[in-house]
Order: structure tokens, then C-alpha cells, then sequence
């Protein structure tokens, strides 16, 4: 686990089928701890976060991102939070659910993206230094340094899910963290503006 941002650790576990890592963050905001969308810790990733404790939240950004969520929640006794239009194909029991520009604990703000791979797909803005954005599966950091998208035949129509990219241009950031792929630091708008450029 490593420190990338203040008060925003980041852990990884690779996954050889995707050729990707599979980033969960740890959050320590305000008086809020929380993890987000978490693979499999290694044991040094775990005492880190169980030094921490208690945990107060999981937040998941869409249906695909449970990971290990279920067995965390379990461990660590906290609360999750999962998007409101995913619920219903998640196979766990949230705590509560979430929806577009609702604010969640921390000061963070739920972004809903419209037309991506499930219907739940959100970002979670944090308005704090330059801005911070974390995304689940909506962008893909690939290669580093770089945004993507998911393979098309994974939209039901891929220039509308490109078009509800766009919303995220409406917010001021710095830092983009992504779910899977290599997390932009600094920079991470101008990435997103460079996609969207070219792709759409």
C-alpha cells in the first residue's frame, strides 16, 4: 500500500487475465475512513488499514467492483454503500444505497455516469487541494500516464457512453484514480479532455 495523495493511500493486486492492476483506495477524510472498491490486500496493505481502525465505510462504484467488499465488510464492521441503479444485480446486502449528487460521508460527491457498462457506473468527486476524481470502470488508466475506455462491445453504445464522460469535464480536478490501470497523479483532466477529444 502506498501513500499517493494526502490522506489517500492506494493498493493494488494484478490481475492476469486483464493484464491490469486492481486498485482499491483508503481514504482518511476529515474524521472518515473508507475504503473503495477493495481487491485483495496483501498483509502488510492489511495492517495498514487494520493500524487504522475503525473503518468507518466501503464505497463501491458500480456492480462489477463488489471484489472483496463482502468479506472486508465483515472483518472490519463497517457500513457499505453501493450505487442505487446497481443494487439490484449486486449480490450482497448494502448498508445504504447511493445516487446522482448525493453527499456521501467524507465530503464526497456521487457523480451518476449515464449510458457506460451498467447502469450504476459512478465517480466519486473530492473538492479538496486540486480536486480529486475516482472512477471504477468508466476510464481505464492504460497505458500509464493514459486514459481508455473499456472495449467497445462492452457499451450498448459506445459514443453514448463517451458522451456521458463528458459530465466529468464539468468538474475541477487534478488527480484521476481509476479502478484498474495506472492512476494519474497530477494532469488527470487534461488526460480525460485528450481522450475525449480524439474519441469522440
Amino acid at each position: 500500500m502506498k501513500q499517493v495523495l494526502p490522506d489517500i493511500w492506494q493498493w493494488s493486486w494484478f490481475s492476469e487475465e486483464k493484464q491490469l492492476d486492481f486498485n482499491g483506495l483508503f481514504l482518511m477524510i476529515g474524521e472518515h475512513k473508507i475504503l473503495v472498491d477493495p481487491p485483495t490486500m496483501t498483509a502488510e496493505s492489511r495492517a495498514v488499514v487494520r493500524r487504522h481502525e475503525p473503518i468507518d465505510y466501503i464505497i463501491i462504484t458500480n456492480r462489477d467492483h463488489i471484489r472483496e467488499a463482502v468479506a472486508y465488510q465483515a472483518e472490519l464492521r463497517c457500513q457499505l454503500r453501493v450505487p442505487e441503479a446497481d443494487a439490484a444485480q449486486m449480490d450482497v446486502t448494502p448498508t445504504k444505497t447511493y445516487k446522482d449528487g448525493e453527499l456521501l460521508p467524507g465530503g464526497i460527491w456521487a457523480i451518476h455516469l449515464k449510458d457506460q457498462k451498467s447502469a450504476g457506473e459512478s465517480a466519486l468527486f473530492i473538492e479538496r487541494g486540486r480536486g480529486v476524481l475516482i472512477v471504477g470502470d468508466a476510464l481505464i488508466g492504460k497505458p500509464p500516464g493514459s486514459l481508455c475506455l473499456l472495449p467497445a462491445e462492452k457499451y450498448a453504445d459506445v459514443q453514448k457512453a463517451k458522451a456521458g464522460l463528458c459530465r466529468l469535464l464539468k468538474y475541477s480536478f487534478d488527480s484521476l484514480l481509476v479502478g484498474d490501470g495506472a492512476s494519474i497523479l497530477a494532469g488527470g483532466k487534461q488526460r480525460l479532455e485528450q481522450l475525449l477529444s480524439v474519441t469522440s
